[in-house]
């Protein structure tokens, strides 16, 4: 196959660890690693509605060697249709990365995305709602899933080893940016009312993406006086997240709105169970391994702190979901098969 030429075009201005900025990341390593030729444009502004300035930079990185296969995140690419169209209708390549489903509140998403030569979908229900619109040759690319570099083995009361000085009783784990969609506080809410159980928990994500929201969380954790038993440990990548997942017994990504919930595959590649709000799309990646649950959290508070206390009560469902994650982590789909899907499409090739 001939050298294929890609430039990724991203947005900057998502300073915080993001589902979004890990697939885009994880796409390029995973492309020049199938051989293609990866150009990254990472692309500051005020996207998604980007100034005039920030548009032009974007035609900028639009333009150029005829050869170059253009992928633009969705975040910059909904905002932009002049630039799509432009580019376009010169001969340019110009697939968009679409992390979220449409809002349906901008005018202007339709036109850009109709524009582009075709749009990759992190999920089925974006690619679903995409189609819906009548958006033509919409395809989906579900994002990968990383081994860890070491394998938990059996130990400790979640069935893997417990770092030095961790607690012995069950751990939960939450990651993702402190945001209102994440909904922390609800899980603190949750938390507080199984006290009288045995259990820690930790909730890692970045604290500076919308600092007032972080404080009201830290505030509700002192509230209740769980200061002792829930951790926020702010962002974590490497080797510190990795510890963090492997002190973990139980995953939950409650948000109110999600297109697929990279993290619940994070977990599941780490052979830990996940909690998720059912009507999301990270029931997508929860998947049919039965290593998990999704549940409706539309009945009002208490409903997630009778799962968490059902779980902690019962050692065979904890078994269960245990087991079924570590067999989850070894079908999961991986980067290199996410680049594979990626190539073809963009390409119009089967191979």
């Amino acid at each position: 196959m001939p050298l294929v030429k890609v430039r990724m075009i991203v947005p900057a201005n998502v300073r915080h660890r993001s589902g979004g900025n890990i697939y885009n990341a994880r796409l390029v390593e995973s492309l020049r690693a199938q051989g293609a030729e990866v150009a990254v444009h990472s692309l500051d502004g005020g996207w998604p509605s980007g100034t005039a300035a920030d548009k032009s930079h974007l035609a900028a990185a639009l333009a150029g060697d005829n050869l170059s296969i253009c992928i633009v995140d969705g975040l910059i690419a909904t905002g932009a249709p002049t630039e799509i169209e432009t580019a376009t209708a010169t001969g340019r390549r110009v697939w968009v990365l679409l992390h979220m489903p449409l809002s349906g509140e901008q005018p202007l998403e339709k036109r850009a995305l109709r524009a582009a030569t075709g749009l990759l979908c992190t999920g089925s229900g974006t690619a679903e709602a995409a189609k819906r619109w009548g958006l033509p040759n919409v395809h989906v690319a579900t994002a990968g899933a990383d081994r860890p570099g070491k394998r938990a083995i059996p130990g400790g009361p979640g069935g893997r080893p417990r770092p030095s000085g961790a607690s012995e009783a069950p751990h939960f784990i939450m990651v993702g940016a402190l945001l209102p969609n994440k909904d922390q506080i609800f899980f603190v809410e949750e938390l507080a009312r199984i006290k009288d159980l045995a259990w820690t928990a930790a909730v890692v994500g970045s604290t500076t993406a919308d600092p007032s929201y972080s404080a009201a969380v830290r505030e509700r954790i002192f509230r209740h006086g769980l200061e002792k038993r829930v951790e926020l440990r702010g962002e974590l990548s490497g080797p510190a997240l990795e510890e963090q997942w492997l002190r973990a017994d139980l995953s939950l990504l409650i948000s109110h709105s999600e297109s697929f919930g990279m993290v619940v595959q994070e977990s599941l590649a780490h052979g830990i169970p996940v909690v998720v709000r059912k009507g999301t799309g990270a029931v997508e990646a929860l998947g049919a391994h039965g290593a998990g649950e999704a549940i409706d959290l539309a009945p009002g508070t208490g409903s997630l702190a009778e799962m968490l206390q059902r779980w902690l009560s019962d050692s065979a469902l904890r078994k269960r979901w245990q087991d079924a994650a570590a067999a989850a982590s070894q079908a999961l789909p991986r980067w290199e098969e996410t680049a594979r899907e990626v190539l073809r499409i963009v390409t119009g090739t089967h191979h």
